[in-house]
Formats: structure tokens, C-alpha cells, sequence
């Protein structure tokens, strides 16, 4: 029998990435999907967004694994957008059992130079949200009365500190802090809540200039093999980068019964980023 038959998974950041990945494999073990995306560019991001094109090729993919989906174009810095979202997918499937909450951005700059822009729109999407996320899913949750898993998505940023990333690591610190309270205040309406901190992962929020850029220490025009050189090098395993797969398992994990008794947890998924000591291995 499929990990996730009859239940019903919220995802945000759905379009393409770890979100995409998510919704195909909770799809393949038999969830519902309410798929959500903005489906646009924001302002601070220095790389492109998902675009309406993206969110629709996520629904052909579940829709090819035999999954039911429906799609969302909304702002998670909107309740009202959010809300609409649950309410639609409550309509198509009866209830929420699983939420996810993927969306973000990445951005990087110095902590004293970046502007008040640049920080609030990173904190306003990627941890206010995730809050607003699980404001608008939790009480259906509750209201139904089948307890269910809530997995927030922050990162290894979020559990040490990485330079040029304030903002970023700043946000993905608060979501751990977040899921400790949820874990505590839904326990006793059976509803679980953890967190997954991914190392790299290969998408578009690592594979653009900005990013090569970055960790080649500002080499213009740097290229995603010069970049993985000096991500391969902060991995205690020999890897420059994660998959969206890797991080998808990890989900289906803590939204299936086999992680019933697991929560408050924060799971990295980095290949040993995070080991203070790691040994030389050919970067």
C-alpha cells in the first residue's frame, strides 16, 4: 500500500525545485497535491522566478504518476491568497493532512550594507510566509481532528552561520524556533511538525551568476563547474550538491506514518556540511 493513500499535501513553492520534487514523489505514494506558487520574479532575488508555465509543468508530472493535483498561482506574503488556496484544495480533496512549506528566495549581501529592502522582503517571504502558510493550513488540521505533519524547509544556514547570507540565515534560524513552538502548542491534536535543513541543492536558487559569482569569491562571469569546486570543498561526503530527490525523501518521510512519533526534529539533509571536522577529499 502507498505511504501517503487518501491523504491530501499542501506544498508551497510548488512550480519547479524542491517543491516540484516534493509533489511528484508525495504523488507517486499516493497523495493528493494542492500545489502553490507566486509564479513571478521578486524584486531582491538575483536570479529569475518561477514563471505560471513552471507551476503547470508540476501538474503534468503528478498528473503523469497518476496523482491528483490542483494548482495555486499565490503571494505567501498575502493570508488572503494563501487562504483561498486552502479553501480550494479543501473543496477538490475534503481536507489537509500534510503541509510543506518550501517557498523562498535566497539572496546574499553583507549584513551592514544590504538595504532595509533587501532584508524585509527576504524575512516577509521566506519566515513571515511560513508562518502566514501555517496560519491559514493548521486550524482545517485541527478542525478535522486526523492530526497530521507539518515540514517546514529551512537550511543549513539556519542551523550555522554562513557570511553574505544575514538575511537569509536570519529567516532560516526563525523557522526552526517556529517549528519548536508548533511541535509543542499541535502535539495534542496529534499534528507533528519538523523541520529539513538541506545543504545545496540543484536548483535555480544555487545555479545562476550570482551564486558562482559568490563562491568563487567574485569572479565575474565564474561558471557552475568553477563553483562546485568550492561546494564540493564544505562537504564532508564528496559532493558539491544535493538533489531536490534527497530532500523529497526526507519529506515523505516525516509526512508518512513511519515518522508517527517524530517531531520537533531538525533533520539535516547536507552530506556533512554541517561536521565541524571533516577530512580532505579531492574537491
Amino acid at each position: 500500500m502507498k505511504r501517503l493513500a487518501g491523504k491530501t499535501a499542501f506544498i508551497t513553492g510548488a512550480a519547479r525545485g524542491q517543491g516540484r520534487a516534493h509533489a511528484v514523489r508525495l504523488a507517486e505514494e499516493g497523495a493528493n497535491i494542492i500545489a502553490l506558487d507566486i509564479c513571478r520574479d521578486i524584486d531582491t532575488a538575483p536570479y529569475e522566478g518561477s514563471t505560471a508555465a513552471d507551476l503547470e509543468h508540476t501538474v503534468e508530472l503528478v498528473e503523469a504518476v497518476g496523482g491528483r493535483i490542483i494548482a495555486v498561482e499565490a503571494d505567501v506574503r498575502h493570508s488572503q491568497e494563501i487562504e483561498k488556496g486552502v479553501e480550494k484544495g479543501i473543496e477538490a480533496f475534503g481536507g489537509i493532512d500534510v503541509l510543506v512549506v518550501n517557498a523562498g528566495i535566497a539572496g546574499y549581501g553583507q549584513a551592514v550594507e544590504m538595504s532595509e529592502n533587501v532584508w524585509q522582503e527576504m524575512i516577509d517571504i521566506n519566515l513571515t510566509g511560513a508562518w502566514k502558510t501555517v496560519r491559514a493550513v493548521a486550524p482545517s488540521m485541527v478542525e478535522a481532528g486526523r492530526g497530521g505533519s507539518i515540514i517546514l524547509t529551512s537550511s543549513v544556514a539556519g542551523m550555522i552561520a554562513f557570511p553574505n547570507l544575514a538575511h537569509y540565515s536570519a529567516a532560516k534560524h526563525g523557522l526552526i524556533g517556529l517549528m519548536k513552538v508548533l511541535a509543542v502548542e499541535l502535539a495534542p491534536k496529534s499534528i507533528r511538525a519538523n523541520v529539513i535543513c538541506p545543504s545545496h541543492v540543484n536548483t535555480p536558487m544555487i545555479q545562476n551568476p550570482a551564486v558562482y559569482e559568490l563562491f568563487t569569491g567574485g569572479v565575474s562571469g565564474a561558471t557552475a563547474e568553477q563553483a562546485s569546486v568550492a561546494m564540493k570543498s564544505m562537504h564532508a561526503l564528496p559532493i558539491p550538491w544535493v538533489e531536490s530527490e534527497d530532500i523529497s525523501n526526507a519529506v515523505l518521510w516525516l509526512a508518512s506514518d513511519e515518522a508517527r512519533y517524530v517531531t520537533g526534529v531538525v533533520l539535516p539533509v547536507d552530506g556533512g556540511l554541517t561536521a565541524p571536522f571533516k577530512l580532505p577529499h579531492d574537491a
